[in-house]
């Protein structure tokens, strides 16, 4: 027999899992990695060749994702034993990549014990965790493939790897203090202090606990640590790091820990704790021991992580305090992961440098994941390391190799090689020279890695994009075409995938709601309300159009987005010009009477303006900063009346024609007006846009609907939507990102599905 698996098999211990299946079962033949997959040769007769087959899919390791597998018989060759045969390369590649793993249970153990080999070893590995994307060089997923190729391993990792009882039987990634990976240490004059792996572990804590900021090389980039009970230590990393009020991560040494400063729910304490290992984000505890306004300035939550890698797991052990944990890099930047790009631009945030001298290939951050309060709802912010690149099994596939390079905000790029789909981790916002140079060898690795000679480019329509200008720059290269999809269309057919409803014959709503996106008609969009029939995305509603005053500064300053919306309600020049100077309110009240303005339709806009109206924010320094703040005044609302919420500034009546921005506006400057509660303003805001989508569907008559977009990254309307609109079936993102990380997956899907 001859049997074919293909899905993400290598790198999860599968080879030594069958060695040991056959040898239990008394079956002779091979198992091998090829670059489209596992394959095992065996001899045995009809009834045990179909009961191993049954036994190997049924018991495959606990990493282990198969997608397909076929068994067909073939001319009985001669085996003495089983044994696992060489790798072959003769086939393209065609196999699905394994993502990184946090560290497992069973090796944390042996970091404990001071009678294993590996104590305190800070890259203790096996076949179950440890880095596998970061370090692939090509496939298939072999030591000499990746950067582990240069360490040779020591006679006692050598006879482990060759021992098929033991759990590092052919662990690609393995290596122990007598081959080890080895740490320098360095300071801010990127003078060498410490090479001792044992020492420097020993000094991290040191200088930790003496309030410094140290930088150390993790499994996709560098991370700044600092003790999270240090105000004076955060608010140095702030200063250095230029990040002035957006939350940091805080890592925890364990679960037991975490619960002293957090109040994790079961779903969220056992995503913490899987081999993805995101940063999750948790309400917070009111605990003296840790500033919670340094770590999430106006915030109440807190984005909690448990150690995902042994030096990271020593480091908190030791230290027995929480950390603060953030990517290396100056805000906006990408994440550093080389060791002299490190040395160079890290001596003027860390005051210690840790690396080490095993090479990362595909810079990672850490994925982000938060659940909804009410319905225990995954809600994914950040789709990076553990989940990149990840393949949706429910997508329909395309017939040629393709690229979709994605947007300009929270970019990724989706690949189709040969019938698997790829999608990269997050990239960041591609407005910055490095940012498009990170993205751009992310790419070039990948369609490397996987041979990729692409037939088509798909793109946004924004002219813009840095992915827009990329694609037409493959597509010359390549001599193909570029296929444009529109922003939010692409959010609503990633939408669809995800849920099966390409070709469901019922109309679907699409309810697409973030910041901006370019509309096929030359205007902004961001509220838009589509119907899906017959292969067909019709856009039927959005909220009426407001000027987009000073282009990017009005995304940066929330204020603006209130003046340009209130332009014409009664009362807001009262609540607003206080927020200008008197040049800027003239200047500004100037522009918005000339006829030449761009049109916009934003949501993220409209929360913006929310919050500046309600002044919580009217300069932001992050994105989404501002309607976190608006969600937060919604939240404490609903704390004290049990999400309890009557009153829309939308009135059920006529049949809706269009969304009228300007009521809305008015209803809530006129509550501010007559003195109403700001918690109550934001809830009633919240609750209006749930009311919308429901006249929505009412008017239409429609009761599947579909929703993205980054604001359904907002826990508390997707709460609210599922509370409020019981009755209809509600479709969301749930494997990939609502944000604009979805919109290359949406690219290809639309494409491939040739929806009009």
């Amino acid at each position: 027999f001859h049997l074919h698996i293909t899905g993400i098999v290598q790198g999860v211990g599968f080879r030594p899992y069958v060695y040991v299946l056959a040898k239990a079962n008394a079956i002779k033949g091979c198992v091998s990695n090829t670059n489209d997959g596992v394959h095992i040769k065996f001899n045995a007769t009809d009834a045990d060749g179909k009961l191993f087959y049954k036994k190997i899919i049924a018991n495959a390791p606990q990493q282990a994702t198969i997608i397909r597998h076929t068994i067909t018989e073939i001319d009985r060759e001669e085996f003495v034993d089983f044994k696992i045969a060489n790798s072959i390369h003769n086939n393209p590649p065609n196999l699905l990549l394994t993502p990184d793993f946090a560290l497992c249970n069973e090796c944390k153990q042996e970091l404990n014990n001071p009678k294993n080999r590996r104590y305190n070893y800070p890259f203790i590995t096996c076949t179950q965790c440890g880095p596998r994307y970061s370090i692939v060089k090509c496939l298939p997923y072999d030591r000499e493939n990746t950067t582990m190729a240069n360490f040779e391993m020591c006679t006692s990792c050598k006879e482990e790897y060759n021992n098929p009882l033991d759990k590092r039987y052919f662990s690609q990634t393995n290596s122990c203090k007598d081959c080890a990976i080895q740490m320098t240490m360095y300071n801010n004059n990127t003078n060498s202090v410490l090479k001792d792996n044992d020492a420097i572990l020993q000094e991290i804590n040191t200088q930790l606990v003496s309030g410094k900021i140290v930088s150390v090389k993790g499994i996709g980039g560098y991370l700044l640590l600092c003790d999270a009970t240090n105000k004076n230590a955060i608010k140095e990393l702030r200063k250095r790091k230029q990040r002035y009020t957006k939350p940091f991560a805080v890592m925890f040494a364990n679960e037991n820990q975490l619960q002293n400063y957090a109040n994790p729910s079961k779903e969220e304490l056992e995503c913490i704790s899987s081999s993805i290992s995101p940063i999750v984000i948790l309400n917070a505890k009111q605990d003296r021991s840790i500033s919670l306004n340094d770590i999430s300035p106006n915030l109440n939550t807190i984005g909690a992580m448990l150690p995902n890698a042994a030096l990271l797991y020593l480091i908190a052990r030791q230290i027995q305090k929480p950390l603060v944990t953030t990517s290396a890099n100056i805000s906006n930047s990408p994440i550093i992961y080389k060791d002299h790009d490190a040395l160079q631009y890290l001596k003027h945030i860390a005051d210690f440098i840790v690396t080490n001298n095993r090479e990362i290939l595909t810079p990672q951050d850490d994925s982000v994941v938060q659940f909804t309060k009410q319905s225990k709802r995954q809600i994914i912010l950040r789709r990076a390391r553990g989940m990149a690149p990840s393949y949706l099994s429910n997508s329909n596939t395309i017939n040629h190799n393709c690229i979709a390079t994605g947007a300009l905000m929270k970019s990724s790029f989706a690949i189709q090689a040969n019938d698997k789909l790829y999608f990269s981790q997050f990239l960041g916002n591609t407005d910055t020279l490095e940012a498009q140079q990170y993205y751009s060898s992310t790419l070039t690795h990948l369609s490397a890695v996987l041979n990729l000679k692409p037939l088509q480019i798909i793109s946004d329509k924004h002219p813009h994009y840095f992915s827009t200008e990329l694609a037409n720059a493959l597509a010359e290269k390549y001599k193909i075409n570029v296929t444009q999809v529109q922003h939010h269309k692409a959010h609503f057919a990633a939408v669809l995938a995800e849920n099966y409803l390409l070709n469901y014959t019922e109309p679907i709503l699409g309810v697409i709601l973030d910041g901006t996106g370019f509309g096929d008609n030359g205007k902004i969009w961001g509220s838009e309300f589509f119907i899906y029939e017959n292969n067909t995305m019709q856009r039927v509603y959005c909220f009426d159009y407001f000027p987009q005053l000073l282009v990017d500064k009005m995304v940066r300053e929330p204020r603006l987005s209130a003046l340009s919306i209130c332009n014409n309600v009664t009362g807001s020049d009262v609540l607003l010009q206080s927020k200008f100077t008197e040049t800027e309110w003239n200047l500004y009240k100037k522009i918005l009477q000339s006829e030449n303005q761009i049109e916009c339709s934003s949501m993220g806009r409209i929360f913006d303006a929310v919050a500046s109206l309600l002044n919580v924010c009217d300069k932001q320094s992050y994105e989404g900063e501002a309607a976190m703040y608006v969600q937060k005044l919604a939240e404490n609302y609903f704390e004290s009346n049990d999400y309890a919420m009557l009153e829309s500034y939308f009135s059920t009546g006529a049949h809706l024609r269009r969304i009228p921005t300007e009521t809305l506006f008015t209803g809530i400057v006129n509550d501010i007006l007559k003195k109403k509660n700001f918690d109550f303003i934001a809830a009633k805001f919240h609750f209006s846009l749930v009311h919308i989508v429901e006249i929505a569907a009412a008017n239409l008559q429609i009761k599947k609907i579909a929703f993205s977009g980054g604001v359904f990254q907002n826990t508390l309307l997707v709460d609210m939507l599922e509370k409020q609109m019981n009755k209809k079936e509600l479709y969301f993102n749930s494997k990939l990102s609502a944000n604009d990380e979805n919109i290359s997956f949406g690219q290809l899907v639309y494409v491939n599905s040739k929806i009009k």
